[in-house]
């Protein structure tokens, strides 16, 4: 169990200890705006946090009721949506830009219970889907045959049921291809001929709920008690999970013969869809916002104090981090080593800016890091160390906010309003841990700082746009150096990226994340059990991402829902 999930229960200690008057009014620096915490007090959860594998909290587990919980009804984000209309139609234009963004959840953007609905929302899948099965259309998409003036019901029912059955991810029903043949007889009532009825029918089945939203039907909506998904319902949270699109045929027609659920096939699905380019939907939009790569793009640093950053370099870091991550995904590496991989990707630019040898190319390279461990792992990544930097210096606060609640699943709690962040430094020669330890001094600070100052200071050494120094913009001289509450004390990156590697909490809290992501749902203490579990299993075949990925989808939390009970009336 992560000490996010016992937030409401660990909290209430620090206040017993006499913690609560510190942390009421911790501040510093802004949190990283792309941050999204539960925003509840969590109530008090099962078992105490240990590492995956203990054997006291697996037997505590052993024998706490489960629950795999209940996910509203999905609505496609704007990722899904255009990744599914470029699977589906061939269509590549991203019509769903011109939506309205997208709320986010424990993280992320896919958390299905703040994925709303609006009349704004719906006209615009209208005029998408007009826009789309003319676009389809005119390139012969839906070219399986030849409407006839006479009699063209045969064709026409052709092409909807197969189209319906594909964006609708799952078989269809004679009465419902009956029903999209009807728009046959309405276009002919207009005066119009058979090919603006099929239209018609194919925007009908773009504007469908089946279409625009992941159904998962509970057979009972109002009983608690666990039921599986169907092969076709489950097929659509796999390929949403890892594709950030519709089931291929593949997949689909893998879950239509009834062999989804034999766990060797989903095994096997899994690495095959892992292995598809279109695994690049789990690195932009998981990855993206779990590394905040997404953040780097309204990141605007100072062009006074760090002019050499541009749009060549923002383009490059981006990219360094998702190969990076790519290669995990498909990798030997365990998961966790993305603290301290001695590899990465850079082109001449980005080498240039990392002070490493140019790799000779203008596009991304890998390149080893021996000699150069000041870039190993994510922490040597400028993507990163800029979106954590303030737009004119570094921010040891937001650096350290994200190592507690991005791998650590412990960060503190917001801010309370109304309270200064850092002041302008008194002596242009104070140091940025001179200033955080001034800082700190005030009572109100030093709850939250004491835990999140030590991890951000330690990366002192990379300026606010992710260039090695050894001098602030002062001119003062780099002091990366941290004591955590424990006395442990962190000279530099190198001792912070073993710090966090061999925190137990490591990869509870990773599971944690992908877990949240993979269901679109947020962690509750009841699923403290569950998240201990998968990442012990995953550690224990091997801790690489696709064990992380493989023992997320076997479990009964990916595979099983629950309804959930009518509420009360008063």
């Amino acid at each position: 169990m992560t000490s996010r999930l016992r937030r409401g229960r660990s909290w209430r200690m620090l206040a017993g200890a006499g913690f609560a008057l510190l942390l009421a009014g911790c501040d510093g620096d802004s949190i990283p705006q792309a941050r999204v915490l539960p925003g509840e007090d969590l109530p008090a959860p099962p078992p105490e946090e240990t590492p995956p594998g203990n054997n006291q909290q697996q037997n505590e587990c052993k024998d706490a009721p489960r629950d795999v919980g209940r996910i509203t009804l999905h609505r496609l984000n704007r990722a899904e949506y255009d990744a599914t209309v470029r699977d589906l139609l061939g269509d590549t234009t991203q019509p769903a830009r011109d939506f309205p963004a997208d709320d986010h959840g424990y993280g992320f953007d896919n958390n299905a219970d703040v994925l709303s609905l609006s009349p704004l929302l719906m006209e615009k899948y209208s005029a998408a889907a007009e826009k789309l099965v003319e676009t389809a259309w005119a390139k012969g998409v839906f070219g399986s045959c030849a409407l006839s003036a006479e009699n063209p019901e045969p064709c026409a029912r052709d092409i909807l049921s197969r189209f319906a059955r594909r964006a609708w991810r799952r078989p269809v029903a004679k009465e419902e291809v009956d029903r999209l043949v009807g728009f046959l007889a309405l276009a002919k009532a207009r005066g119009d001929g058979p090919e603006m009825g099929v239209k018609l029918a194919l925007r009908s089945v773009l504007v469908s709920p089946h279409f625009l939203f992941r159904v998962e039907k509970d057979p009972d909506p109002n009983s608690t008690t666990p039921h599986r998904l169907t092969d076709v319902e489950l097929a659509s949270r796999l390929s949403y999970f890892l594709w950030s699109s519709m089931p291929d045929e593949t997949l689909l027609a893998t879950a239509e013969a009834g062999k989804l659920h034999q766990p060797e096939e989903l095994e096997a699905q899994v690495r095959r869809m892992l292995a598809d380019p279109k695994a690049n939907g789990l690195v932009e939009n998981f990855a993206g916002q779990w590394l905040y790569t997404r953040a780097l793009d309204s990141a605007e640093p100072d062009a006074t104090l760090y002019g050499a950053f541009n749009e060549d370099l923002r383009s490059a870091m981006r990219q360094e981090t998702q190969l990076v991550f790519h290669e995990f995904i498909t990798g030997e590496h365990k998961l966790k080593d993305l603290v301290d991989a001695p590899f990465t990707y850079v082109n001449d630019a980005l080498a240039t800016h990392y002070g490493l040898p140019k790799p000779g190319s203008s596009t991304p390279v890998r390149v080893d890091l021996t000699g150069h461990p000041e870039r190993a792992g994510i922490f040597g990544q400028g993507s990163l160390l800029t979106v954590t930097s303030n737009p004119d210096r570094t921010s040891p606060v937001q650096r350290g906010v994200w190592v507690l609640e991005q791998l650590l699943c412990s960060a503190p709690p917001p801010p309370p309003p109304n309270v200064e962040g850092l002041p302008p430094a008194v002596d242009p020669n104070q140091t940025m841990r001179e200033r955080m330890a001034q800082h700190r001094s005030q009572p109100a600070c030093q709850g939250c700082h004491r835990l999140m100052d030590p991890l951000g200071l330690a990366l002192e050494n990379y300026d606010a746009i992710g260039r090695w120094r050894m001098k602030e913009v002062s001119g003062a001289p780099v002091d990366p150096t941290g004591e955590l509450p424990d006395g442990t004390v962190l000279r530099g990156a190198d001792d912070m990226r073993r710090f966090v590697k061999q925190d137990p909490k490591l990869p509870a809290c990773l599971t944690e994340h992908l877990l949240t992501y993979a269901l679109g749902r947020g962690m509750r203490p009841e699923d403290a059990c569950a998240v201990s579990e998968i990442a012990a299993t995953a550690e224990a075949s091997g801790g690489r991402l696709s064990d992380y990925i493989l023992s997320i989808v076997l479990s009964d939390h990916f595979t099983q829902r629950r309804g959930e009970p009518e509420a009360q009336k008063p």
